[in-house]
């Protein structure tokens, strides 16, 4: 089946951001095997939120499609690797540059396939020059052989050297197509790896544009191949594959891929889902953040894993902040189009919007009340639910736990910060969590939190921003980090060179060798004391 994507998007696309080859060469490279772009099954359908029409088409890939992916990729990681590092910044300058100069493009795309609102939308189009900005500035750096103290001054001198795991698998998700199709194989090639990739076949556009961006720029064709199909089939024989694997989806499916990586004991760094929670302190400044608050909860709606689901508040502020929330999600505008007019977009599909309504439904006859939303807006477009606040939901409820993935967030009264932070900690989850209340108050309670993030008086968005710090989930909300130099040197192997002068480790040949432990435990005390061993 032949896309129909440059259709579907608006005129500049054929003129002012690209030329029309370039757009003949992106439809290309869901059919055209030798783009590095493989899938020989049965075409896929993409459909938009916002249309009724199809999008465009993809195959659907195989086994085999995988396995000449891993052929191609492992032919060309080699020259890759052996490449200085500079050249391969160069290569990721120049995909920053493309990136800025394309950026209407690209948030056009991510909103058409994913109906989002343009600021979510945009938001991946900043993470991507956020990553490939901080990594093409510190690669050299995290790459670098370093010397490190030796097991004796002197005699021995140990160096940490840093090389390229190989073929890296990576596996994203619909709901930030952009932003989790490229960003995490930024660090990955750029540490000298090639990437074989599997974008969800629901938004395989913004993946496939991404590198035809990256090849522009300079990166060896055959380096980052993607191969479009199903998770079972395609994702599964990624991991029976990859020297490292990268995922982001749900808690189930990352430990299904785990079981599959460990047996091949394959390092692995999975974002996985969470139920995060919200903490209102009693000094809070609720009317000045209020819409801060529901941008934390209703952002991309909901459909996001560091999304606010659950908001804890003290009985002497509850009133207050439950008023002042509910007016706030009730000014959020529901729109569609590629414009920046309203706030909140559609949700990705039918099986999305079906899931909301189960869990709010669920929660109302388990005795939940509805505060503001509770219902799809068909008026607005195919999949399109309100923004959903809830108050007493009960402790059988499957809201209270489970993580729903969309415009849903329940508010629950409690005694104080203490019991907030207990509530807080409670579930099996661990992603992110947020706090707002005075600084000092803030940072109390964010220490006391167990999630691999906290923000304090934001949502999300500065921890997610803040890339030189790693960040990823505790519990069953992942395992490793992305971001930070964690997120480039996971992407490698160390090894440890050791060079022994003047004399062996074991002592003198002369020396006898029962006063070889009583020389070794005077030395390291000696050490310790002067502070001259590591």
């Amino acid at each position: 089946m032949q896309p129909k994507l440059v259709s579907m998007l608006p005129k500049r696309l054929n003129e002012a951001a690209l030329p029309t080859p370039f757009v003949e060469e992106l439809l290309a490279l869901t059919t055209n095997h030798t783009t590095g772009s493989l899938a020989s099954g049965d075409s896929t359908v993409v459909r938009s939120p916002f249309v009724e029409d199809a999008l465009g088409a993809v195959g659907s890939g195989t086994e085999a499609d995988v396995d000449e992916a891993f052929r191609i990729a492992r032919s060309a990681q080699k020259d890759w690797a052996a490449k200085p590092v500079a050249d391969r910044v160069k290569v990721m300058e120049q995909f920053h540059k493309s990136v800025v100069k394309r950026q209407d493009l690209l948030a056009d795309l991510v909103q058409l396939e994913t109906g989002k609102d343009r600021t979510a939308a945009f938001d991946e189009v900043l993470d991507v020059l956020n990553n490939a900005r901080y990594y093409a500035n510190n690669a050299a750096g995290f790459l670098s052989t370093k010397r490190r103290a030796g097991a004796f001054p002197v005699i021995t001198s140990t160096k940490e050297q840093r090389f390229p795991k190989g073929v890296v698998g990576q596996i994203s998700p619909w709901n930030y197509p952009l932003a989790l199709g490229v960003s995490d194989a930024i660090p990955a090639l750029l540490a000298g790896n090639a990437v074989v990739a599997k974008p969800d076949s629901t938004t395989p556009f913004s993946a496939i544009i991404a590198k035809k961006l990256l090849t522009n720029a300079g990166l060896p064709h055959d380096v980052f191949q993607i191969v479009t199909g199903s998770g079972k089939v395609v994702g599964q024989a990624i991991a029976q594959q990859c020297d490292y694997l990268m995922f982001t989806g749900s808690t189930a499916t990352g430990k299904l891929l785990g079981k599959v990586v460990g047996e091949r004991l394959v390092g692995y760094s999975a974002e996985l889902g969470g139920k995060n929670p919200m903490i209102i302190a009693p000094d809070a400044d609720i009317e000045a953040h209020i819409d801060t608050i529901a941008t934390a909860c209703f952002s991309n709606s909901g459909q996001l894993c560091v999304s606010i689901e659950r908001i804890y508040v003290p009985d002497e502020v509850f009133d207050r902040f439950i008023g002042a929330f509910s007016e706030a999600t009730k000014r959020i505008k529901l729109g569609s189009g590629l414009n920046w007019n309203y706030q909140m977009g559609s949700l990705i599909n039918q099986n999305q919007l079906d899931t909301v309504q189960r869990f709010v439904d669920d929660a109302v006859a388990k005795g939940a009340t509805v505060v503001s939303g509770g219902k799809p807006r068909p008026d607005l477009g195919l999949f399109f639910f309100e923004p959903t606040v809830l108050t007493d939901v009960s402790e059988d409820a499957d809201l209270l736990t489970q993580e729903v993935f969309g415009p849903v967030v329940y508010v629950q009264r409690v005694a104080d910060t203490e019991e907030a932070i207990r509530l807080a900690n409670s579930t099996n989850y661990g992603l992110n969590a947020s706090v707002f209340g005075a600084p000092d108050t803030a940072w109390e309670i964010a220490e006391q939190v167990h999630a691999g993030g906290v923000t304090i008086n934001d949502g999300y968005a500065a921890t997610w921003a803040s890339v030189s710090t790693p960040l990823g989930g505790v519990k069953e909300s992942g395992v490793a980090r992305r971001h930070g130099p964690e997120g480039l040197t996971k992407y490698t192997e160390v090894k440890n060179i050791s060079q022994q002068r003047i004399m062996p480790m074991r002592g003198p040949k002369q020396m006898p060798r029962r006063y070889y432990g009583e020389l070794m435990t005077t030395a390291l005390d000696l050490g310790k004391k002067l502070r001259f061993l590591p």
